[in-house]
């Protein structure tokens, strides 16, 4: 898979096998940095502040609904917000891969707000992006904000892609789906905490799959006990990780509030 080669959108693909895992200091070292390990059909990942997950033993990061272009496609419309989000949300991707320097890095699909956000990114966002992918393989997923790969930004565009027992994917599939790591509904967790209420982004998991939150400057999120992820785990027994200031939380979804 070379990230440096756009190719058509596919119905699937499949990763390499990692050479050179990171050795036990390594991966203890990642440990100390997050607070939360979420294991998908045995396999452990890494939570990260940022709301990005990591695969140690594969190299691999992954982002979801980076949601680029935002601010643009409002101002399309007469809604004028400030025009940086797209360059607020690669520096703080460009921070996270400059801390795990990933092998691979997996975008989950509406990583612009429209079809035509790739089009929209002016020259400055395109050399960021290029910067980050070099020397990399980088997976464009495709969402429902953005179908059709875009042209003159890299990587790679699918469908999905499979990575050992994981499959990466936008939208998260109805009912059981051992290994699946998705986006799309942008979680988030409302608690009441010595008599405030807070809302919080959050990672959605139980041991057959995880819904990341949303990546992007501008992008809201989605309460855990709304019908949707009811759809997705059928039960209330998955578990919200909550992104604090400097810890990730863990919390049954039945200890976060509705509304």
């Amino acid at each position: 898979m070379d990230a440096r080669t756009s190719s058509l959108l596919d119905a699937s693909r499949t990763c390499a096998p990692y050479a050179c895992a990171p050795a036990a200091d390594e991966k203890d070292k990642l440990r100390r940095r997050y607070e939360s390990t979420i294991t998908v059909d045995g396999t452990e990942l890494l939570a990260d502040l940022s709301g990005a997950l990591l695969w140690p033993d594969e190299g691999l990061l992954v982002v979801a609904d980076l949601h680029l272009e935002k601010g643009s496609a409002y101002a399309a419309f007469g809604v004028l917000l400030p025009p940086y989000d797209t360059a607020s949300t690669l520096e703080r991707l460009a921070w996270v891969i400059a801390y795990y320097n990933p092998r691979i890095v997996i975008a989950l699909g509406d990583s612009v707000h429209d079809r035509k956000g790739w089009a929209r990114l002016d020259e400055e966002d395109r050399a960021a992006l290029a910067s980050l992918q070099h020397g990399r393989d980088w997976v464009w997923v495709a969402g429902n904000h953005d179908p059709e790969p875009g042209r003159g930004v890299g990587g790679a565009f699918v469908q999905s892609v499979a990575c050992g027992k994981l499959q990466f994917r936008h939208e998260p599939s109805a009912g059981r789906a051992a290994g699946e790591i998705a986006g799309h509904l942008h979680p988030s967790a409302r608690i009441s905490q010595r008599g405030r209420t807070l809302i919080r982004r959050c990672f959605a998991s139980d041991s057959d799959r995880v819904i990341l939150p949303a990546f992007g400057a501008y992008t809201g999120g989605l309460n855990i006990r709304d019908d949707a992820f009811l759809k997705v785990f059928r039960t209330l027994s998955f578990k919200a990780h909550l992104i604090g200031d400097r810890s990730i939380y863990l919390l049954p979804a039945t200890r976060c509030l509705g509304g």
